[in-house]
């Protein structure tokens, strides 16, 4: 393991610190402009997407298990309506966000894959090339985001209901 992390480069660590900041901070309640509920999810979007490109290339199968584990994600997320208790104030236009520790979950969930993804890749271990691991690896990466869309689109929408 100490191998491992000794070939580790510098900027993962930077990254992995600051996700834990981020996600540290997500824990606590919090007031924020309408507009910033959507960077968080965006860039994990992003961060995910990035993660089935670098390892399996953006083919019409990898696309299409990432696209389809995000849209399951999303409606099970918009079913659940979580969080629960957002509340928004039309007087200064921000929304009052319980604190939890999902976000960090997730965005630990997406770096550990990510990581261990890159850990494969350099090993070149077989399993990379298993269509069963890449589907479940493509949608697995779908599932994190479609989660954060889906808090991000609660969200909006205890904004415009209060509207």
């Amino acid at each position: 393991m100490s191998q491992i992390i000794s070939h580790t480069p510098t900027w993962v660590f930077v990254v992995f610190f600051a996700l834990l900041t981020l996600g540290f901070m997500q824990s606590k309640q919090r007031k924020v402009r309408v507009k910033t509920i959507f960077i968080l999810p965006l860039a994990m979007v992003l961060f995910s997407l990035f993660g089935v490109y670098s390892v399996f290339g953006l083919s019409l199968v990898t696309l299409a298990l990432w696209v389809l584990g995000l849209v399951l994600a999303l409606m099970l997320g918009l079913k659940l309506a979580y969080p629960k208790v957002v509340s928004y104030s039309l007087k200064n236009n921000k929304l009052t966000i319980p604190g939890s520790w999902t976000p960090l979950a997730l965005m630990m969930a997406i770096f550990f894959t990510k990581y261990f993804m890159g850990f494969a890749v350099a090993r070149s271990l077989p399993i990379i090339n298993d269509m069963v691991f890449i589907a479940l690896i493509c949608m697995l990466y779908g599932v994190f985001s479609g989660t954060f869309l889906a808090r991000c689109l609660v969200m909006f929408k205890a904004s415009k209901s209060s509207e």
